[in-house]
């Protein structure tokens, strides 16, 4: 559809013409003019949303017909969010990409009072500047604009999930890969968990989150993804496997991690393999630690090196690299080749880890008693000194 310019007519024309020339929709349009004569603003933005999803106003430039000839004489009377969001069924409908973000922009100025909506605006900037434009400057800037904003904002608004979506894609496409994976894992948690995606949708989207979470350098609380909902669309296919390494890689058991790669040729993890042996190794060590109690938390470089299976002489730069990530606190004797765990840093815990954790709350609230009978018991004697 080449560019056109619009001239505007009479509502009452135009609507009637649709009438007469939409027998399918004649119903609908005539139910329009009835809510419009009446003021009824309300309804008639309800009615509108209903309409704009019609298959047959699809085709060609309809919907921006409706947006010239009919909505802009009352855009001012609706709620700015549902007039972004009728908006963005009508963007769609420019093929000069550029003319949709003039438009957009000029949308702007009349919903900037509102925060949510000239979000949404951005937002649709943003979709057509990385799918249509492949402009990546210009939806960076967008998502770093909006970023704090949304963050900032009371809840879980209907612009988040679109925001995540548009900055999942983004750096999909541009990395790093951690930010693509929270911002994947936000936009499916926005999606009621996945449920409201298409299955091939979710099927596609937890199998990238997987990867994301497993290759990502900086992404070592694997926990929520875990317990996340999405996961379960990967059973019964043949990516069932990126479950099973999401498992293996969180708890680092490097048995099981070693088994899979066996069986699964992906050129993701192929490519990714040295750096993701590092990151197993790691996850292996606060396991260990973490296993232990806080009195027996002195590992020998003889023991890191068994379960992670790395070398001797590799040990103290395994436990370096994980003190500076802030992963762990501690020291290392170099001369007796030990190292001591004062701290692990929290993540996400599965059913097991959470058993394990009450266990050990068990056992210290039982110590923490003990002591306090054994001082009752020796006050006297220690009032008597």
């Amino acid at each position: 559809m080449a560019s056109v310019k619009y001239a505007v007519i009479d509502v009452h024309d135009f609507l009637y013409k649709k009438q007469t020339s939409d027998p399918e929709l004649a119903a609908e349009w005539e139910k329009l003019e009835e809510l419009y004569n009446k003021k009824l603003w309300h309804q008639l933005t309800l009615k509108l949303q209903e309409l704009v999803v019609k298959p047959s106003l699809q085709k060609d430039d309809n919907l921006i017909q409706l947006y010239n000839n009919f909505l802009t004489t009352f855009e001012n009377k609706i709620n700015p969010l549902s007039l972004v969001e009728i908006i963005a069924h009508v963007v769609k409908q420019y093929s000069n990409k550029k003319e949709a973000i003039a438009f957009l922009e000029k949308v702007e100025t009349k919903v900037k009072m509102n925060d949510e909506a000239l979000a949404l605006c951005k937002v649709l900037q943003g979709q057509i500047y990385l799918e249509d434009l492949n402009d990546y400057d210009a939806t960076e800037k967008i998502i770093e604009e909006l970023e704090n904003t949304l963050e900032d904002a009371d809840g879980v608004t209907p612009v988040h999930g679109r925001f995540y979506k548009l900055a999942s894609e983004y750096y999909r496409v541009r990395g790093p890969l951690a930010r693509y994976y929270r911002a994947a894992l936000r936009y499916v948690g926005c999606a009621d968990g996945g449920q409201a995606l298409d299955l091939p949708e979710r099927r596609a989207c937890a199998l990238r989150l997987a990867l994301a979470a497993v290759l990502a350098p900086s992404v070592y609380d694997l926990g929520e993804l875990l317990a996340h909902p999405i996961l379960e669309s990967l059973q019964g296919t043949p990516d069932a496997w990126a479950c099973e390494l999401v498992k293996a890689v969180a708890s680092g058991d490097i048995v099981a991690f070693e088994k899979i790669r066996s069986q699964v040729q992906n050129p993701d993890l192929q490519r990714a393999d040295n750096e993701l042996r590092k990151k197993i190794a790691i996850l292996c060590l606060m396991e260990m630690a973490f296993n232990r109690s806080s009195g027996q938390r002195r590992l020998t470089f003889a023991e890191i090196a068994a379960e992670a299976r790395v070398p001797h002489d590799e040990v103290e730069l395994l436990v370096m690299k994980a003190l500076a990530e802030k992963l762990l606190r501690g020291h290392i004797d170099q001369v007796n080749e030990t190292v001591t765990v004062s701290w692990v840093r929290a993540r996400a815990l599965g059913r097991a880890g959470a058993g394990q954790l009450a266990r050990r709350l068990t056992d210290w609230c039982a110590a923490a008693h003990a002591a306090a009978n054994l001082l009752q018991s020796r006050a006297p004697d220690l009032l008597t000194l």
